[in-house]
């Protein structure tokens, strides 16, 4: 029997990552040995003092349904973090907690866009944004982020790019797959051009923690940015916390009530243990948070200059999240067929560059959310990969 499924699902996408992972998963079984970078996973443990908050919520039998926009506890300790380390001063009513942070995206989409109302995405940037987009009825418009800017954005390409139907505008710092910033004055720029325009910003500052430089600014800090701003972040790569599937989105009170209506009418609440065990994580010790970026600050250091020793090769240091998008194009392969051929031919396993955006042809990206012993191992393979190219 051929199921009638619905014309709008053709607009949604999946994400290259698990498709690779899925290859690599396959190659292993047949006993081939992987070494895997293309998931963008931590490969550390959740802390000890995190799982035992958990623990410790479901023996005292806070595991029923909770508040949809989640406990209260959990959003006021979100307000004081926020406050605290964004600079952005918000309470309870304009916090939404979901199950992982992609829901914010799905539902601010779904709450603001209207039939041909534009939205700007990052190009290269994470490949659920173009899909959500397209799927709530919006027409998808690229920021161009190119490596002779360092992957920020241009400026005045951005400013061609707002016209009457501009809606809202994504931007994701540090991002994916570039790891490259926006510094101030680019958040500056941005905010100077939407303000007063009715121009919501989603800001996607998951990695905004995992940082080698300088601070990112919040652009909901910024006078008059606040109400149209939705600030998207999370537990899964600070705190290692992937599979626990927590994030929240910080907006106005107005947006926040039709967010939990999505919730509530779609997932009910988020997991009441992994809530009190968020609280641990951002009120406890960041020792471990510490700890991983130091080790992600290590493992970038050796993998840039490494990669830029090969013959063929450049790449840019990044400057947050734990990527690297490194340049391929001088091998004549497109990105797919390079990265494809690299995990076939010499197990290593990465994304390819087009899956983020039509500019990320002639790049692949590496995850270093990985050991720095395999990342050497892989570094071997692929210079042997490409002198035999």
């Amino acid at each position: 029997m051929k199921n009638k499924i619905s014309q709008r699902m053709n607009l949604l996408h999946t994400e290259s990552a698990f498709q690779i992972l899925a290859r690599a998963n396959e190659l292993e079984a047949e006993g081939k040995n992987i070494i895997h970078l293309e998931i963008g996973q931590p490969d550390f443990k959740t802390p000890k003092n995190i799982i035992d908050a958990s623990y410790t919520a479901m023996n005292e039998g806070k595991t029923g349904y909770g508040p949809t926009p989640g406990i209260i506890p959990l959003r006021e300790a979100i307000a004081e973090y926020s406050e605290s380390y964004k600079k952005v001063k918000t309470n309870i009513d304009e916090i939404v907690v979901t199950p992982g942070g992609k829901p914010i995206m799905f539902f601010s989409m779904l709450a603001l866009i209207e039939e041909g109302d534009e939205v700007i995405f990052p190009d290269p940037g994470f490949p659920i944004y173009e899909s959500v987009i397209n799927f709530a009825g919006g027409k998808a418009v690229s920021m161009p982020l190119l490596e002779k800017n360092n992957f920020r954005l241009d400026i005045t390409e951005l400013k061609k790019s707002i016209n009457d139907k501009t809606k809202m505008i994504i931007i994701n710092n540090p991002g994916n797959p570039t790891g490259g910033m926006f510094n101030r004055e680019d958040i500056l720029s941005i905010a100077e051009l939407v303000r007063d325009r009715g121009i919501y910003i989603l800001s996607d500052e998951i990695y905004d923690r995992i940082i080698f430089g300088e601070q990112p600014l919040s652009i909901a800090s910024l006078p008059g940015m606040k109400d149209w701003t939705i600030i998207l972040d999370g537990f899964s790569k600070t705190y290692a916390m992937t599979g626990w599937r927590l994030g929240y989105g910080i907006m106005n009170s107005d947006l926040a009530s039709h967010i939990s209506m999505l919730m509530v009418n779609s997932a009910s609440c988020s997991a009441t243990m992994t809530q009190w065990a968020a609280i641990e994580a951002l009120k406890g010790s960041q020792n471990a948070v510490e700890e991983m970026c130091a080790a992600f600050r290590e493992r970038r250091n050796y993998l840039v200059n490494a990669l830029n020793d090969m013959n063929g090769i450049s790449c840019a240091m990044p400057e947050g999240a734990f990527y690297v998008f490194p340049n391929i194009s001088s091998f004549g392969l497109s990105s797919k067929e390079f990265a494809n051929r690299l995990l076939e031919e010499a197990g290593v396993a990465a994304a390819w560059g087009t899956a983020f955006g039509k500019f990320g042809e002639g790049f692949i990206r590496f995850s270093y959310a990985n050991s720095l012993e395999n990342i050497k191992i892989a570094i071997d393979r692929l210079d042997a990969f490409c002198k035999k190219l």
